[in-house]
């Protein structure tokens, strides 16, 4: 009888505890970050491993009430960016905002959104609300409110908006670091325009890099480069993101990605598909990574970013031969930014990055995520390898450099009237063993780039194949020089295939 007493007590005083801390919550303060309010709301959830059960029906029932669906309009003031660019890719694949607007008229989009606090605090992603007019959230009690943009970073496609609601449903914030290849995930969204929608699938890769955000010059950079020749800031987009399987179409945009506990550990964000519908393979922002970016919106509207001050190279043997260096793995220092964290650290040119807080790197986006959960002044340490011996340092984040001491951007500078000069690549015909392993029939090799040409802008590397100029099909340097000036209205497309897949650029 004594022991029952003793658990009743407990009880009540974890739920007293619980109950207090909602109250606290209650009363808006936003002292406390994301996570922070996160534990009071979820104190008395049991610890259970990332993994989960197999049954999804828990899971699919606590998170699918904090999704929700956002509906953007746009005026014909907001139609500003024009050309090619990564959003409109966003929004051909999921019918988000940004991206190029015809001016003729006024058009809607929608995504999906996740709530993480009970008074109305919403992330979604950037390209879903990026310019637009008007946005409405409408909750799963089928309320429609207006929202607000509290913040919002194209560099990791991430925004914060806020309704004026109370007593929301709450999606629990997960660990994504604990996240494992093959383990089971939903997304939740509003696919297609369809009411709440829930897939499954398992995590097929994490740290995963698609080239989808690479920073594009604005029209005053632009303009300015070709005035004076002075190259735009440099490309300072993250991606890291957790690939999965789980069905995601257009409209599932700045939705839920959780484990089989339920427990937010991505915001959906991309698909790679050659039909703009899903073909097995989604992408979403690690929420360890969105935690940082979110609380820093809350205080300060955008984001505070730290930077080491390098510019780096993956390695690999195709690399470390160019390189000549033996190491394969890491990430080859080639340029320090003067009075940078890594100027102040010693850190040198010709430094292989092995170690960060003695995680393993392997590839840009090991890196550049951790980094990228830190502010200006916080510490981290580096295990880098030098002449054989591998060394560890701390290095001091800085704020953003300026722009002038930044490495010039490789994303697709616009050159007027392309010329075979202007591509700034040497060519030769693809053997028969290239065509076979990529599976093309005809093709040029690109054997060399040369620095500050439109291929090296880029970053086009050595060995790919240019399969296509202008829609005509090539199989030598002739061929090309030939197709460039075909190209429609004025924009000159380049068609090639890699180890990352396909890929094309458009310039005008």
């Amino acid at each position: 009888m004594k022991r029952l007493g003793l658990i009743v007590l407990a009880a009540f005083i974890g739920g007293a505890a619980a109950i207090g801390g909602y109250k606290l919550l209650d009363r808006h303060d936003e002292s406390l970050s994301f996570v922070d309010q996160q534990k009071v709301l979820f104190a008395n959830n049991p610890k259970i491993s990332s993994a989960g059960a197999v049954d999804f029906v828990d899971a699919a029932a606590a998170v699918s009430p904090a999704v929700v669906h956002i509906k953007t309009s746009y005026g014909n003031a907001s139609s500003g960016r024009g050309g090619n660019t990564p959003f409109d890719m966003f929004e051909e694949f999921f019918g988000g905002g940004g991206g190029r607007r015809p001016q003729r008229a006024p058009r809607a989009a929608s995504g999906s959104g996740v709530i993480l606090t009970p008074d109305g605090y919403i992330v979604t992603n950037n390209h879903v609300v990026d310019n637009a007019d008007k946005i409405e959230v409408i909750l799963s009690d089928r309320r429609k409110v207006s929202a607000e943009v509290i913040g919002k970073d194209p560099n990791t496609d991430l925004a914060l908006i806020k309704v004026d609601a109370s007593n929301l449903p709450v999606v629990k914030m997960g660990n994504s670091d604990n996240v494992q290849i093959g383990e089971w995930v939903l997304a939740v969204g509003f696919p297609l325009d369809l009411q709440t929608t829930v897939t499954a699938g398992i995590v097929s890769a994490k740290a995963r890099s698609i080239g989808i955000l690479a920073t594009q010059p604005t029209e005053e950079e632009f303009e300015e480069y070709q005035r004076t020749g002075k190259m735009p800031r440099g490309n300072e987009s993250i991606e890291s993101y957790i690939q999965t399987d789980a069905a995601i179409n257009p409209g599932n945009s700045g939705g839920a990605l959780v484990n089989a506990n339920g427990e937010l550990v991505g915001i959906n964000a991309a698909i790679a598909s050659q039909t703009g519908r899903n073909e097995g393979y989604g992408f979403a922002i690690p929420v360890n990574l969105a935690k940082k970016i979110l609380d820093d919106f809350r205080k300060y509207g955008s984001v505070k970013r730290g930077y080491i001050g390098v510019s780096f190279v993956p390695l690999d043997a195709d690399q470390a031969e160019k390189l000549d260096v033996k190491d394969i793995t890491g990430l080859y220092v080639n340029e320090i930014v003067p009075n940078s964290g890594a100027a102040a650290a010693g850190l040198l040119k010709g430094d292989i990055i092995k170690k960060v807080d003695g995680a393993v790197i392997y590839d840009s986006p090991d890196l550049q995520e951790k980094i990228g959960r830190l502010s200006p002044g916080d510490k981290v340490q580096l295990t880098y390898l030098r002449n054989g011996q591998l060394k560890n340092v701390n290095v001091t984040l800085k704020g953003a450099p300026d722009a002038a001491e930044k490495k010039p951007s490789v994303a697709a500078v616009k050159p007027t009237g392309t010329s075979l000069d202007k591509l700034g690549a040497s060519f030769a015909p693809a053997s028969t063993a290239l065509k076979t392993k990529y599976g093309v029939k005809n093709g040029v090799v690109v054997t060399g780039t040369e620095e500050g040409k439109l291929f090296d802008y880029w970053e086009v590397p050595k060995g790919v194949v240019i399969t296509a100029v202008n829609g005509k099909p090539v199989n030598s340097s002739k061929d090309v020089e030939s197709a460039l000036p075909a190209s429609r209205n004025g924009m000159t497309t380049i068609t090639g295939v890699g180890p990352q897949g396909t890929f094309t650029y458009s310039v005008n």
